[in-house]
């Protein structure tokens, strides 16, 4: 396998014209694959069925004798603090056990900061001028969407497989008094799979900020879910800020919607003591209690970490070799060509995928007009504005394997063939 740029012209259009043939076999098959989101896959959400059988007309009262068929328990029921609060890593009164999603529980956290404040001794953001957030990319979509629904505006930071670019956030915060916080997806953060390191969440519980009332929202959304032995071990964020002397810098957020159904799944918020007060206070004029039905079948169905662990394996087992095919057939394909790199993560729901600048749109075009849809390119970006047109996030979860295979194979076919055009264009 040569580099493109050390083919001659008769050799450049010698290959191209033979990936326009593969590429026409494969419209012509007729494929309907859907990578657009990180689903977990019909085998995935079997594992938890049994969890439908545990809450019934035997199994209703929580632990304290709470009829969960009834309103109450604002901030869920004991044993599913306990449970989740080791999720977590905190404890039982740092944490928040509520409905079936934590994007709620996130967007809620902005809503009250907007309206009321963060804190009560900062005012309600909406009475300041500007609102600004740190988001380093590529990341999670959905919290961008929060921020420009809120009209915050964001601003991209790097990432490495550390996390993001520190030097860069330390100089921005420390400068900028509108700057109220940071999005965080600290464990195999969307969709690069990077894994932030004990220095960079001690520098980010600890460093200097204009703001009074900075916020890192930390999205746990991955913390169980790993694909290989021996998964990393990461400092805690509370125990971090509470170490740096900032218990309420952090909020953290998780949910178990990729670990049991994602559509009635278990979601919770986690923090100190006095954020989680001023959250219960605000979520009391909107609700008398979540599902606690869905948090006592939870409970009942795992028992403790040790289960939770468990079921993650089997987990593993399943999309494990669909991750191992998207490595095997891109380096198969394209792996000694310098047209493109990709992340190996070692947990989560992502790969992501750096193209040739100015490509990204373009391969993610051909690859929908073949069947393929891909996640828009740039979506992984504030606004969905890549600035040089680059990232594709691939989601393998939710396909069959064979699936994966032919659209590793047609997503390869599409990067060369856009890449052959650049230099086309490039030496015209």
């Amino acid at each position: 396998m040569t580099e493109f740029k050390n083919l001659n012209s008769d050799e450049l259009e010698d290959l191209k014209n033979e990936l326009i043939k593969r590429y026409d076999e494969f419209k012509t098959l007729g494929i309907q694959l859907d990578m657009t989101r990180g689903k977990p896959c019909p085998k995935q959400l079997d594992l938890s069925l049994d969890m439908l059988k545990c809450a019934n007309e035997k199994h209703f009262l929580a632990q304290d004798g709470t009829d969960c068929r009834n309103y109450g328990g604002l901030d869920g029921i004991p044993e599913a603090k306990d449970l989740f609060s080791s999720f977590l890593g905190v404890t039982p009164s740092e944490i928040i056990v509520g409905g079936n999603a934590s994007l709620n529980m996130m967007n809620d956290t902005f809503v009250t900061a907007m309206l009321h404040g963060i804190d009560s001794e900062n005012p309600p953001w909406i009475k300041l001028p500007q609102i600004k957030f740190i988001c380093p990319s590529p990341g999670y979509d959905r919290h961008f969407s929060i921020c420009e629904h809120l009209n915050i505006e964001m601003i991209p930071i790097g990432m490495d497989e550390h996390g993001p670019d520190m030097d860069t956030v330390e100089q921005l915060v420390k400068q900028d008094e509108n700057i109220k916080g940071i999005w965080c997806v600290p464990m195999y953060s969307n969709p690069t799979g990077a894994v932030y390191s004990d220095e960079v969440i001690e520098r980010l519980a600890g460093m200097e900020t204009k703001a009074k009332d900075f916020r890192i929202f930390c999205d746990n959304a991955y913390t169980v879910h790993h694909l290989a032995d021996n998964p990393p071990v990461q400092k805690n964020f509370l125990s971090a800020c509470k170490e740096s002397g900032n218990p309420e810098r952090v909020f953290i957020f998780g949910s178990t919607s990729k670990v049991t159904f994602a559509g009635a799944g278990v979601g919770m918020m986690a923090g100190s003591e006095k954020n989680m007060a001023l959250m219960k206070k605000h979520l009391a004029f909107q609700s008398i209690g979540p599902d606690k039905i869905n948090q006592l079948r939870h409970v009942l169905f795992f028992k403790d970490m040790d289960g939770i662990n468990a079921h993650m394996k089997k987990h593993r087992e399943i999309i494990k070799p669909k991750f191992d095919a998207v490595q095997g057939i891109l380096e198969k394909e394209i792996g000694a060509l310098n047209i493109a790199k990709w992340s190996n993560p070692k947990g989560g729901y992502f790969i992501s995928l750096d193209t040739q600048e100015g490509c990204a749109k373009k391969i993610a075009q051909m690859a929908s007009e073949a069947g393929l849809k891909l996640t828009p390119a740039g979506a992984t970006y504030p606004l969905k504005k890549n600035p040089v047109d680059c990232n594709i996030r691939i989601a393998p979860t939710f396909p069959p394997l064979e699936d994966i295979e032919l659209a590793m194979e047609l997503l390869a076919i599409c990067i060369q063939l856009v890449a052959i055009d650049k230099i086309g264009s490039s030496s015209g």
